[in-house]
Order: C-alpha cells, then sequence, then structure tokens
C-alpha cells in the first residue's frame, strides 16, 4: 500500500471503524497475489521449504503469506492510534547484561515484524540506546511513514541510499556499539549489487546475506544478537534473542573463517525459526539460489 492510499484508509477507518481496514488491505493483498510478479519467487520459496508438498500447497502458503502481512500494516495503524502493543520476551537478561559492557548487533530479519520488534525494545527499556540502519527507497510510502514511528518511539535511524553510504555512517555505528548502544541491521537482504556479502547454506541451497554486521561486531567487539519478533495475537508479540555469537580471532588470518561461520550461524537459526514460522516469511525477493 502506497503512502497516500494508507493515509486515506487510515482515515476512513478512523470513521468508520477497524474492520474497514483489515477488510481493504486483506483485499488488496489478494490483488497483489494475484497480479505481482513477484509471487512466482513466493511459490518457488515455499517449494524449497516443503518440497514434499504438492504446488497447489505451495500456493497456498504464498496466499497466507500475503494475507499475514497486512498484519503488520493493522498492528502498526493500532500503535499509531493509541492501543497498547502487548508483548512476552525470552532472552532479555542476556542482552541487558552484554549491553551494559559493550553494546550488541542486532541482526533483524524479514520473519515476523521487525518493525515491531523495534519499538517494543526501547518499550522494554526506555533508556536502551537503538540505532536502526534502514535502507531508502526512490518511493518510499508506507516506508516513510514507518520510518517517522520509529523516530518518534525514539529510536535513531541512519538512511542508506542505494548508490551506497558514507564510510561516516560506518564510523558511527561502530561508536555507538562502544558506548554501549544496540546496533540493529537487517540480515538477510543486500541493499545493492556491488554490496559486500557471504554466501551460507540455506534450505539445500545457497543465500547471499549482507557482510556489514558481521564486520560491526569484529571490529568493535560486541556480540551479535539474532532477535525475531512474532505475533501472537491482535496486537500482540512474542519476542525472542538467540544466544550471542562472539567473533573472535587471533590473527587477521582467521578473520574470514570467523566472520563465515558466525553468518552461517545466523543462517542455521533463520532457517530453524523459518520452519517454527513459515507463512510470516516477508521477504518477496529471491533469497535462495
Amino acid at each position: 500500500m502506497k503512502g497516500l492510499w494508507y493515509k486515506t484508509l487510515e482515515t476512513l477507518t478512523g470513521i468508520f471503524g477497524a474492520w474497514l481496514f483489515v477488510v481493504v488491505s486483506r483485499i488488496i493483498a489478494a490483488g497483489y497475489f494475484l497480479f505481482s510478479k513477484k509471487v512466482k519467487e513466493s511459490n518457488r520459496f515455499y517449494g524449497l521449504l516443503y518440497p514434499q508438498k504438492g504446488r497447489w500447497y505451495h500456493r497456498l502458503c504464498s496466499f497466507r503469506q500475503y494475507q499475514n502481512f497486512t498484519t503488520i500494516h493493522y498492528d502498526r495503524f493500532l500503535a499509531r492510534h493509541g492501543h497498547v502493543t502487548r508483548f512476552s520476551s525470552h532472552g532479555w537478561e542476556k542482552l541487558k547484561e552484554v549491553v551494559q559492557e559493550r553494546g550488541a548487533v542486532l541482526l533483524m530479519s524479514h520473519l515476523g515484524n521487525w518493525e515491531i520488534a523495534a519499538q517494543l525494545l526501547k518499550q522494554q527499556e526506555n533508556e536502551l540506546k537503538l540505532l536502526l540502519y534502514m535502507g531508502v527507497k526512490e518511493r518510499e510510502g508506507v516506508e516513510g511513514l514507518q520510518k517517522e514511528q520509529l523516530q518518534k518511539s525514539g529510536v535513531k535511524i541512519i538512511a542508506v541510499e542505494r548508490d551506497g553510504g558514507s564510510p561516516f555512517d560506518a564510523v558511527e555505528g561502530i561508536r555507538f556499539l562502544q558506548e554501549g548502544g544496540l546496533v540493529s541491521m537487517t540480515g538477510d537482504i543486500l541493499w545493492r549489487s556491488d554490496q559486500k556479502s557471504l554466501t551460507v547454506d540455506f534450505l539445500g541451497g545457497t543465500a547471499r546475506i549482507p557482510e556489514a554486521p558481521y564486520v560491526f561486531a569484529m571490529v568493535s567487539g560486541a556480540p551479535i544478537f539474532c532477535f525475531f519478533s512474532f505475533r501472537s495475537g491482535n496486537n500482540s508479540y512474542d519476542f525472542s534473542l538467540a544466544e550471542p555469537i562472539y567473533i573472535k580471532c587471533r590473527n587477521r588470518g582467521e578473520r574470514k573463517q570467523r566472520i563465515q561461520e558466525a553468518a552461517q550461524n545466523y543462517a542455521d537459526l533463520l532457517s530453524s525459526q523459518l520452519r517454527a514460522h513459515a507463512l510470516e516469511w516477508y521477504h518477496f525477493d529471491r533469497f535462495v539460489d
């Protein structure tokens, strides 16, 4: 949904009730499912995830994927209008202990609702310093509203352009970590074709993921926490943090190997969570080769 349509729908929902938002957003999602060229990739992805199932099952999964994606917009709408997001957390104490010492890199994924996850972190600990790297699209629409809402919740955002970010952006992130803050980065999307990446094993194939989070962790000495947030009900979430991943190198020659091991660790965690929450996979471009 583009920005103008989204704002119009929000206005009408304020007049007629939340049911209108749900109905209209699901109709729009059904339209995307019927006419978007990206559905073919979703069908292929679920074919890799469920090779023992038939193609109609894969299409059903794709349909439900598109329908579930509307809940992100709906819960954002509820949050923007003062509804409190309920949540439970697992692994928070591990993160809290580490942050007091040196900060941490949070690896977010397009599995579950990472936007709500970022807001919940601030809700869990208001004094928490959170820096979020986000890509900039030419026509942001809803994504612009998304950034605005995150900034209002106290999240600092560094916008990265498609033609490359400033070296100072990386320096700011490292400094943020060294001061005990959390730096959140996407773990499963490459923003540019020339972006430095790592190849990991995933669902019987391979996937390319960004190298930057692992470099940040290695240079700063901060651990990596893989962070997942899944919907447990209407405007209700469970979020969890896996065991911290440290990248420790005895010499320069070990760097490449240790980074690769950490990246594969993330890929394995992502695969495990994906199998448990397959219909909350909101990555609509090709990921697995």
